[in-house]
């Protein structure tokens, strides 16, 4: 559903505007309600309220016994922020997120099909230029046979 990626800049006041080919799908999907919360790889998700509760309640029905498993529960939950997008399509990005993934002024939106990844241009730009992100090793398993 969401793909692509969009030059973004946040307002002094930490919001961003959707890219206007996004904001009638968000609407009309969740009527503009969002959560944002903290990838491990230092950007942001942004889910449709209903896509993030699927996501929650997988993470909550998994044995916290893992330090793992914790540890992922607490950043992924834990940082979630619930938002919505305001009449003209602005989304507040809350300073706590901010802060972890170093957001500035200047952002990427990155349509990941049922998300976006917002990332600081930097970091995405550091993202862009490595090597395609395989292993020395090659494909892991669950991508062997995936033709493109």
């Amino acid at each position: 559903m969401f793909r692509g990626t969009s030059q973004l800049t946040l307002d002094n006041k930490g919001r961003l505007v959707v890219p206007a080919r996004h904001r009638d799908v968000l609407l009309e999907r969740c009527g503009g309600h969002l959560v944002i919360t903290a990838d491990p790889d230092h950007c942001l998700l942004l889910y449709p309220l209903p896509e993030w509760e699927v996501i929650q309640q997988k993470l909550e029905g998994l044995s916290n016994l893992d330090k793992r498993v914790r540890e992922l529960q607490r950043r992924l939950i834990g940082f979630a922020v619930d938002t919505e997008m305001d009449g003209a399509g602005r989304v507040l990005v809350a300073p706590e997120l901010r802060k972890y993934a170093q957001l500035d002024k200047d952002v990427v939106l990155v349509g990941q099909g049922r998300k976006f990844e917002l990332w600081a241009q930097p970091h995405w730009d550091s993202v862009v230029e490595a090597p395609g992100g395989l292993a020395p090793e090659g494909l892991p398993p669950q991508l062997e046979g995936l033709s493109l």
